[in-house]
This record gives structure tokens, C-alpha cells and sequence, in this order.
């Protein structure tokens, strides 16, 4: 009898250029938030900073970014993303310069307001760009390339990040992020295609009615809770973790690029492992193995004390790895859930709410770590990381949700997720 088989092609020049711009876009996003966290005990200490107004500098670019995506949502997919894009990196820019030309706590605060409003919605931009132009079976590995930015952040930009804030100031990471996205800024401009193949999808609905159609949808909403609270497990781990290492764990300030950028090289090794392995195993079990993964290291990471620098590296390592395989999978899972005209809208009010929900941890967990002067132990570190476990049960349960509703929609209509001009189909002939 008669089979097809589907063969998958290799990505062309342009599809690699495509990842390639989108993974350097993010690089920078990711930079300018993640270097928040191990300038932490720079910014303490320089600004006369408690462990909760450092949280709530923290937050202050999450709810901007999260509020910003909530009032694009209903605009997403009415303009070519293209230039969604160059809009919003931008403003971005201008903020992370303002950033740098900061002075006192209040001007920071103003400073990473901007810079969320614009930075918060690039990656649900990049999310679209990404669904419009690879397949299901391919995103997998996209977003292993793509979320290698986290990666490198903490290979090169962190380090380099902390040399030059050692050398010239906190002040100065800023600037150079800035310098770094205005050539990417460049570069989109000359080099990326239009991305509007969606807009002859759209009906005659205005922004706002978009907005609430996105809402209303059921399977949409189990995305979003489950981004959300994926969100919180990270992001109250995070804004606290060089100054834990500093005060706690006794690594120094001169030792912090060496301790990130050895997790950052682990990473470029582990995301596109786990991207390419999310592309042949079923995404939610690596998902849950990640989650188990990570709760049994950050229990064990969080009651540290002194530790040698080289232990304090391979546990880093350990928990990192559990953290970051959490990412491709349910990033991948969850793009597939929206239809094509309504990919930007999901896309940018997912964003809010992971950027919103991020916000909320970092200043809970701002709340529940104290610091007796600049230069105590933090306290109840390991508490924040109980919260942590907590939550990342209930995200298993969503994203098993996640998975079987995406399933549901693969089974109903595989064509829709197959691009013709992506995939060959082959005849093969056989005996059963």
C-alpha cells in the first residue's frame, strides 16, 4: 500500500539568518534584564540599596514590560512585524541609554521603566516572527538556538558586563548593551524581510475587540496561566543570586564573571541539546524531568555556606541546567497554541503576563530576603526557593494541560501547522 512520509529539509541561508538576528535581538534583551542581577550587590552597595527597593528596581521593568504588551496585544497583528520590531528595539536602546546616563535610584527606576515599556514586548515579537516562518517541527530546535542569548549573555556580556562596572562603574554595562543593540538595530533594517503573510489573515475586528477575542478563548487561557506561573519560579530565584553568592557563599566580586561565564558556556551546550532532543521526544516529558530536576537543586544550592568557588560552579551548573530546560520545551508547547491570526496578540499578552508575573516575584522575593547591613548573609534565600517548588508543581500540571490541548489541535489539523514551502512530501511504496 501506498505511505507518505514527511521529510523535513534543513534550514535554508535565509532561516539562519532569521535565527541568527532574533537570537542577537535577544541577547541584548535578555543582557540588559539578567545583568540586573549580578550588578545586584554593585547597586546595593553603591546606591545604599535594602534587598526590597533592590527588588522593586527589579520589578519596575517587568510591570512596565508587562503593561506595554497589554496595550500592544490588540495592535500585534495588525502591522508587519518587521518593523514592530525596529519600533520597540528602538525604544529599548533609549532606555537602556538612559540607564547608563543614570544617577541616583530614582532616575534608575524611571530609566528601567522606559526600558521595559519597549524591551518587554521584542520577545513576543520574536515568538511570532518565529511561528509565522518555521514549523512545529522545527521550533524546537529554533528555540534552542534563539534562547541561546541567555546563554551568551552569561558567556560574554555578563562578564564583560561586571569587568567594565568593576573598572568604570555599574553604569557603564548599560552603555555597552546599548552600543552592541544599535549595530543589531542596524542590521534588521538592511537585512530582514517584511513579515506579513498574516495580515491577509486578519478580519475586520478593531484593536481592542482583537484584544478581548484573545482573552475569551479557553485553550488560550491555560497558556497563559501556565506562563505566568512559570514566570514567578523564575524570576524569584534570579535578581538575588550574586549577592547570594557574595554574601553567602563567600564567591568575590572578582570571581562573579568567571562563576556566569562558565554557567553561560554550559548553557550554549545544553539548549540546543535539549532543543533538538524537544523536537524528538515528547516536550512536556522533558519538561517535567527539568522541573523535578531543578527543585531538587535549587533545595540543596539555597542552604549552601562558604563554598569553594569550583563546588559553587558545578552546582550552579547542576541548577541552571534544570532552570534552562524548562524553557524550550513549554516555549515551544505553548507557540503552538494560538491560531495564525491571533499568534501576535497571544504572543504579546503572554509576555505581559510572564513579564507582570516576574514583577510580582522578584518583589515578593524582595520582601522575604533580609539583609542586616551591606555586608550580612542574605537571609531566608532557601525560603524564597520552598516558594519556588510550590509553584513549579502547579506548572507541571499546566503544561500536562498545555500538551494534550496542543495535541488535540495537531490531530484535528496537521496540515495547518505543515508549511508547503517547508517540507517535501515523499511517496513510499511497501507491504504491510
Amino acid at each position: 500500500m501506498s505511505k507518505q512520509a514527511l521529510i523535513i529539509p534543513p534550514f535554508s541561508s535565509y532561516q539562519k539568518f532569521v535565527i541568527f538576528i532574533l537570537a542577537t535581538t535577544q541577547f541584548t534583551v535578555i543582557l540588559d534584564f539578567m545583568v540586573m542581577s549580578p550588578l545586584g550587590d554593585i547597586l546595593m552597595k553603591s546606591l545604599s540599596l535594602s534587598p526590597s527597593r533592590f527588588g522593586l528596581a527589579v520589578s519596575a521593568y517587568a510591570f512596565s514590560a508587562g503593561i506595554s504588551g497589554l496595550l500592544t496585544a490588540g495592535f500585534a497583528d495588525k502591522f508587519d512585524r518587521k518593523k514592530l520590531l525596529l519600533f520597540f528595539y528602538t525604544g529599548f536602546i533609549a532606555g537602556t541609554i538612559c540607564c547608563g546616563l543614570a544617577t541616583s535610584y530614582t532616575t534608575l527606576i524611571a530609566a528601567r521603566i522606559i526600558t521595559g515599556l519597549f524591551g518587554g514586548v521584542i520577545g513576543s515579537i520574536s515568538m511570532a516572527i518565529i511561528t509565522d516562518l518555521f514549523t512545529l517541527e522545527q521550533r524546537g530546535r529554533v528555540m534552542g538556538f534563539v534562547q541561546m542569548g541567555f546563554g551568551a549573555s552569561q558567556v560574554l556580556g555578563v562578564p564583560i558586563g561586571l569587568v567594565l562596572a568593576n573598572i568604570w562603574g555599574w553604569e557603564a554595562t548599560f552603555l555597552m548593551v546599548a552600543g552592541l543593540a544599535i549595530i543589531i538595530a542596524i542590521t534588521i533594517t538592511i537585512k530582514l524581510h517584511p513579515v506579513n503573510s498574516h495580515l491577509a489573515l486578519q478580519k475586520t475586528k478593531s484593536a481592542f475587540n482583537h484584544l478581548k477575542h484573545t482573552i475569551t478563548i479557553r485553550d488560550y487561557r491555560i497558556g497563559f496561566t501556565a506562563t505566568a506561573l512559570l514566570s514567578i519560579g523564575g524570576f524569584m530565584m534570579m535578581p538575588f543570586s550574586a549577592a547570594f553568592a557574595i554574601n553567602n557563599l563567600h564567591v568575590t566580586t572578582y570571581q562573579l564573571p568567571a562563576l556566569f561565564m562558565v554557567s553561560g558556556v554550559s548553557s550554549l551546550f545544553i539548549m540546543p541539546a535539549v532543543g533538538r532532543l524537544s523536537d524528538k521526544v515528547d516536550k512536556f516529558i522533558i519538561f517535567a524531568f527539568a522541573s523535578i530536576w531543578m527543585m531538587l537543586m535549587v533545595t540543596i544550592y539555597t542552604n549552601l555556606g562558604p563554598t569553594p568557588l569550583w563546588l559553587v560552579m558545578i552546582l550552579n551548573v547542576l541548577m541552571l541546567s534544570g532552570i534552562m530546560s524548562r524553557m524550550i520545551p513549554s516555549s515551544a508547547l505553548t507557540s503552538a497554541i494560538p491560531d495564525a491570526p491571533d499568534r501576535g496578540a497571544f504572543m504579546s499578552i503572554n509576555s505581559s503576563l510572564q513579564q507582570i508575573a516576574g514583577g510580582i516575584a522578584a518583589a515578593i522575593a524582595g520582601m522575604i530576603v533580609v539583609q542586616k547591613d551591606k555586608y550580612s548573609p542574605l537571609e531566608n534565600y532557601n525560603k524564597v526557593a520552598y516558594v519556588v517548588i510550590f509553584i513549579s508543581i502547579i506548572s507541571i500540571y499546566l503544561l500536562y494541560r498545555v500538551s494534550e490541548l496542543v495535541k488535540r489541535k495537531s490531530n484535528r489539523s496537521t496540515s495547518a501547522e505543515i508549511l508547503p514551502e517547508n517540507i517535501v512530501t515523499v511517496q513510499v511504496s511497501g507491504k504491510e
